[in-house]
């Protein structure tokens, strides 16, 4: 049986996946990189080092399929985003091990950028048949936009912005306020671990949302909630208080964008919309009838850094290079 191999090397995840011809997934091989506690982050050189070691490892433990799967193309996301000058010396790790395998085993390499796999992952993982036309929402450590998606001709995907921040990306904000906490980075799961210690009804503490035409920002909340964490506010509250300020950020510029262009169906990914508090503030507001949005997540493990929506990518473009169907 056919695999395609994805390989994806983000700022803080080395991952490796397989999907098979019939474009199930096979395999999903992840290795968050290791953050120094107190640290809020790595070098781009500290993280390219850990890529090259972490890869190896990743491979080794695909030894299984090799088998069973022969390879027809390796995939790769190598730049964070498709416009011009987008580039992060990370992603040349995984880009330089793709490019490898492709010249000894005689197969297509093929590109595609860091948010094109985590839009795909989000489509597959959802388990809808979006429209062609839609509203994606990536947020993450080192991305805060919210998307108009079409069919792409150069290349898979048409992106353009709708909003995006204009300071901090969301997941800065919680990385830097955890780190304050004392928590392990990067920070999410252990701040929703406070969060979901507290009752919704027992958080008093709000953040405004700060959003202004096609730009909001997070760095008004990132003082707000330090000064909490110095001041000695339960870390519950303060944690449950980012999360909804997100959460809401989100529900004013979705509200604005969707009447604008026309669009009900809104995609989520992204490693900030794993969080289930974001998730059901999301789902409670903008799904009322007023509004009607229909919202798409992912299971949280495709929601957050992956090679599996950059496998599938190259699955989908391998089909239409060989006259293939799915």
């Amino acid at each position: 049986m056919k695999g395609f191999v994805g390989i994806d090397t983000s700022a803080y995840t080395t991952s490796v996946a397989l999907v098979d011809q019939r474009g199930e997934l096979v395999a999903d091989k992840r290795e968050v990189l290791k953050v120094e506690l107190g640290k809020r982050g790595l070098r781009q050189s500290e993280a390219l080092f850990a890529h090259i070691k972490n890869l190896p490892f990743l491979f080794n433990e695909m030894n299984q399929y090799w088998a069973t799967y022969s390879l027809a193309a390796v995939a790769v996301s190598d730049r964070p985003r498709n416009v011009a000058g987008s580039y992060m010396p990370v992603f040349r790790a995984g880009e330089t091990v793709a490019r490898s395998v492709a010249s000894v085993l005689g197969i297509p390499l093929f590109t595609f950028s860091h948010q094109e796999g985590h839009i795909m992952a989000g489509e597959r993982g959802s388990g809808v048949n979006l429209p062609e036309r839609y509203i994606a929402v990536h947020f993450s450590g080192g991305t805060s936009e919210v998307l108009l998606v079409q069919p792409g001709q150069s290349s898979y995907y048409d992106i353009s912005i709708l909003a995006a921040t204009a300071d901090l990306h969301a997941g800065q904000l919680v990385d830097r306020v955890g780190v304050k906490m004392g928590l392990p980075f990067p920070c999410g799961k252990f701040m929703e671990e406070l969060a979901q210690e507290l009752a919704p009804e027992k958080c008093g503490l709000r953040i405004p949302a700060a959003v202004k035409g096609d730009s909001f920002s997070f760095s008004g909340a990132e003082a707000q909630a330090l000064r909490w964490v110095e001041q000695g506010v339960p870390l519950p509250e303060v944690s449950r208080a980012v999360f909804l300020c997100i959460a809401n950020t989100l529900e004013k510029v979705i509200r604005e964008k969707a009447k604008i262009v026309g669009v009900k169906d809104v995609l989520l990914v992204g490693g900030v919309m794993a969080n289930f508090i974001i998730r059901n503030r999301l789902k409670e507001r903008l799904s009322h009838p007023s509004l009607s949005c229909r919202l798409h997540f992912a299971p949280p493990g495709l929601s957050s850094d992956n090679a599996a929506g950059t496998a599938w990518l190259g699955w989908m473009k391998w089909l239409k290079t060989t006259g293939k169907e799915v």
